[in-house]
């Protein structure tokens, strides 16, 4: 399931965006604003948690406290953060659904490419540890498959680069859960690599609740699709 959970998502989004060509916004920025949610919930429920527990060593068999390694991790999660927000600059924010690219397109844009193909391996890693993750990774990629090949089509992308790029993200996060899982030198990092994935998941899901409400004013709507978000990955 962590395997077909992140890759099934970006290909069903690419399918409903080639099919059903969905013209209402207001329903894409709810259905981002509850994988934002439900993202940030299950990172500040789960995956935190967990890698904070990962570094407390047994001592008389009991749990000691280490502030050193705790701190590390403090980190390691600002580095995530920080590098995400490197990462914006070369996909223009389409990792929360705002594309601000050249409204005609011929050519592929590779730095958007590269560096959304980064940001899904870097979040698959954690998954070969954390199968709740998944759900919230499958469902924060599935409205950002949906706009990014909408906006590819509407800029005029050839149809054959739209899927090379679509299948090659969605093969990403699999590809980074494959590679944590398999490689003895990276598990002996997991703690520091998930601490860095934390802060790009923080970054993200932020950002994605609070562009949510751009204008600023309140929405009932929205903030009930936020609170279900939060409730349903509670649950999760």
């Amino acid at each position: 399931m962590v395997y077909i959970l992140p890759l099934l998502s970006i290909l069903i989004g690419y399918l409903i965006a080639i099919l059903l060509r969905p013209k209402n916004k207001k329903n894409l920025k709810l259905l981002l604003a509850f994988s934002g949610s439900f993202l940030l919930t299950l990172t500040v429920t789960h995956l935190l948690p967990e890698v904070y527990a990962s570094t407390e060593p047994l001592h008389h068999g009991g749990l000691e406290h280490d502030h050193s390694h705790s701190s590390s991790i403090g980190i390691f999660i600002m580095v995530g953060i920080v590098f995400q927000i490197i990462l914006e600059y070369f996909s223009k924010g389409a990792e929360h659904g705002h594309v601000h690219l050249p409204h005609k397109m011929d050519a592929m844009p590779w730095l958007l490419f590269i560096s959304l193909c980064i940001h899904a391996l870097l979040e698959g890693m954690p998954l070969s540890q954390n199968l709740n993750l998944a759900w919230g990774i499958a469902i924060h990629h599935l409205p950002i498959a949906v706009i990014l090949t909408t906006f590819f089509i509407n800029a005029g992308m050839d149809k054959k680069k739209i899927l090379f790029f679509m299948l090659v993200f969605s093969l990403m996060t699999p590809l980074g859960t494959y590679v944590s899982g398999s490689f003895v030198p990276l598990q002996k990092y997991y703690a520091e690599i998930s601490a860095i994935v934390v802060g790009i998941l923080f970054h993200i899901s932020s950002t994605i609740i609070f562009e949510s409400n751009e204008d600023h004013r309140f929405n009932l709507t929205k903030l009930g699709t936020i609170i279900l978000g939060v409730i349903v990955a509670y649950f999760v």
